[in-house]
């Protein structure tokens, strides 16, 4: 053994740190109650929890449950319980007298004529509770793995800071200026409207005047009634008022050889001519 080897050898085992500084020995003034550090290495919800595990450890059939070995296996953690913590154990005490009540209806021979009642399987009833627990059981481990809040998730908040924003005016292209103009032009036409006014030019006031002027003038030729300068309207006016004459039988319309200029003549004017002759 070489002198470095010697301090290893010596050096007292340490059997706990506090704050990073070793403890060989336990203080002799700590006082550890007797049931202050319990491990459990399985626990169990119940009786019917402690029955599904057994029966799954062993891959054995629910329906078709070997009453004598779950029996065995169920008193021995039983046993054990009431070593550790014996107030736990009456619930489980219960679920050992009726797998014991099981057992001995299952040993016991069956009459020949046994009634409906005797022919049901004794394990039937626990057969249907442990199915039950059994769905209430991967129930609750789904919803035991759905995300929880403070476990799974943790929800963050934070406050937003103040923040200007600059609004910056949207760019305008002719095409949307031509659009909108467009619109404008249609609504516009929906509040259109229009007036009926008479008309300046009356034919019965054009027939009276071309009567006046024809009793003044003994012939007056068509061309100087009907004045271009007065626009369509007026020499349409003109000439229908001139029709109305000659239907009425006011006026003549004479012309001294073919292809010649038309006159008007005053058809009273004539006759009084006529007369004086």
């Amino acid at each position: 053994m070489s002198r470095d080897d010697t301090p290893a050898l010596l050096e007292p085992e340490v059997i706990a740190r506090v704050q990073g500084e070793p403890y060989a020995e336990l203080p002799r003034d700590l006082y550890i109650p007797p049931d202050a550090l319990e491990v459990f290495l399985e626990t169990f919800e119940g009786p019917l929890d402690l029955l599904l595990y057994l029966i799954r450890r062993q891959n054995l059939d629910i329906l078709d449950i070997p009453i004598a070995e779950i029996t065995r296996q169920y008193m021995g953690y039983v046993e054990l319980m009431k070593d550790l913590r014996l107030e736990l154990a009456a619930e489980y005490l219960v679920m050992a007298a009726m797998l014991a009540e099981i057992k001995s209806r299952m040993l016991l021979p069956r009459p020949p004529m046994a009634d409906a009642e005797e022919a049901i399987d004794p394990r039937a009833e626990l057969v249907r509770r442990l199915q039950e627990y059994e769905q209430f059981k991967a129930a609750g481990q789904d919803i035991e793995a759905l995300p929880r809040v403070a476990r799974d998730v943790f929800p963050a908040a934070a406050a937003a800071s103040a923040m200007q924003s600059a609004e910056r005016p949207p760019a305008v292209d002719l095409a949307e200026l031509l659009a909108a103009f467009a619109e404008v032009l249609e609504r516009a036409e929906m509040f259109s409207h229009h007036q009926i006014r008479r008309e300046a030019l009356s034919v019965r006031e054009r027939m009276s005047e071309t009567l006046m002027v024809l009793q003044q003038e003994q012939f007056l030729g068509l061309a100087v009634l009907l004045r271009p300068e007065e626009g369509r309207a007026g020499v349409v006016v003109t000439f229908l008022a001139i029709l109305e004459l000659l239907k009425a039988a006011l006026v003549e319309l004479v012309q001294s050889e073919p292809f010649a200029p038309l006159y008007l003549r005053s058809a009273e004017v004539m006759s009084g001519a006529e007369e004086r002759q």
